[in-house]
Formats: C-alpha cells, structure tokens, sequence
C-alpha cells in the first residue's frame, strides 16, 4: 500500500524544506512505498523555489500548486486532487506533527481501518508550547462537537489524520475552503459510517512563521461544517452511507 503524505503550505519558507526533508528521512528507514505531496498555497515567498529545488534532487518529493484561491482547506483539496497513493495523510507544514506519528498511523491503517484519527488529549498525546487561549477555544469546540454527535472521539479539530483513497472518494463534495475542512472530514467519515481508530499524536507549536489559524474569523465558519454534517446525520436517511453513494458520487 503506497502512502501519500500532503503538506499544504503558504508562506512556509522558514520551514518547509526541514519538515519535507525530516519526513522524507524516517519514511526512507521505514521502507515503506511513499510520496511527498507538498501544495504550494499561493506563496508570495520564496517557498515555491524551495519545493522545485527539493523536486529536483529528490524522486519521492513532489508539489503542485494550488489552482484554487487561497486558503488552507482549499490548498489541502488541490492535495486530494492529485496524491497517487492507496492512502493519503494531510501534515503540517510547520513541523507542528511528528513523522513517527505518521509511520504509527499508516501501520494502524494497515490493520484495514478506513481512517485514523488523531487526539492529543488521550493518554500518550502531548502538545508543546500550546497557546492558553487558543487551547482553552479547542477544548470547548472540541467538547461542543464531541456533546452533539454523541462520541467519544474528542479532537475534530485536530488537522493530523490518515484516510484511504476510497474514504477520500466516499467524503466528496468538500464544502471548506480553510480550517474548517479539518473537521469535516473527519464528521462526515463518522456520521457515513466509516470504520476509523483514534491514535494519541503529538502537536508542536511552530518556531518559525505564522499561524494561519485566525480564531475569530473560523467561528462561523467551524459552526456551519458541524451544523452542515448534524444536518447530513439527521436528514439523509442514511443517502451518504458507506457503500450507498451514487455513481455520480464515488
């Protein structure tokens, strides 16, 4: 089973070269079948340079630009678009995940899950130099979320998870042009019936650039997602289930 591993990344040039190079390292000692799918996001920097310069020395590195406007759910569609592989991880690009989370997911997928989630608030999860107030935000969403679909998965919002090809085929239409395609996926893979295992990972604040992530412009935009698969799970009678799509949705 080939792993495609997509970064999106929009003005990263501080450290996109490390997190492709730091990933393309331990998926080399683990021998496993990967590419390296970094999405350029509109940069204005120099971060495009960096991605033709690694494409060029290295095989298993690719990049695309992202044909949508900007944004960061809209450059991780551009990433689906186009992976090769049988699976697909969406990674940060500000080295927030650790490669060895992705090597321990991409084996739990093996196992025949249809996704695999990530929480850093499970035994075995760490986060680093958290925010306090952005912390405190993710906690009452994620508490929010967790309340009205009634499950015990407690991170949505937590952007590092693992899906088959056919789990990515099942989710379409994307709806999200940001952040909150973070917790679409993962809701409309849940109320669909998709098979999935929740892994502990570990979070690390970025030491270079900035955070995307505005708070105050995602509220509403969170909201309408989750709303939008409450919606989904309460009125389509099931339409959207695993193995209920139609043709003209695969």
């Amino acid at each position: 089973m080939k792993l495609s591993v997509v970064i999106p990344a929009h003005n990263e040039e501080g450290c996109i070269e490390d997190t492709v190079l730091n990933m393309l390292d331990l998926l080399k000692k683990e021998s496993l079948d990967f590419e390296i799918l970094v999405v350029n996001d509109h940069s204005t920097d120099s971060t495009k340079d960096i991605l033709q310069r690694l494409t060029r020395r290295y095989p298993e590195v690719a990049f695309v630009d992202n044909g949508y406007s900007n944004g960061f759910g809209l450059a991780v569609r551009a990433g689906l678009d186009n992976f090769s592989g049988d699976a697909v991880a969406i990674v940060m690009a500000d080295a927030s995940d650790d490669p060895r989370d992705v090597v321990r997911f991409f084996r739990k997928l093996e196992e025949g899950y249809d996704c695999v989630f990530g929480s850093r608030f499970i035994k075995g999860g760490r986060t680093y130099d958290y925010p306090a107030f952005k912390l405190i935000m993710n906690r009452f969403a994620n508490f929010f979320i967790k309340i009205v679909f009634g499950m015990r998965y407690n991170d949505t919002t937590n952007a590092f998870k693992m899906y088959r090809r056919k789990t990515i085929a099942g989710l379409r239409p994307f709806l999200s042009h940001h952040f909150n395609l973070t917790v679409e996926l993962p809701l409309k893979a849940i109320t669909r019936g998709y098979s999935y295992a929740v892994l502990p990972n570990s979070w690390t604040n970025r030491k270079s650039g900035e955070s995307k992530l505005k708070l105050k412009e995602m509220g509403s935009r969170y909201l309408f997602i989750v709303l939008y698969c409450l919606i989904e799970k309460w009125l389509s009678v099931g339409d959207y289930k695993k193995g209920r799509q139609s043709p003209l949705n695969p």
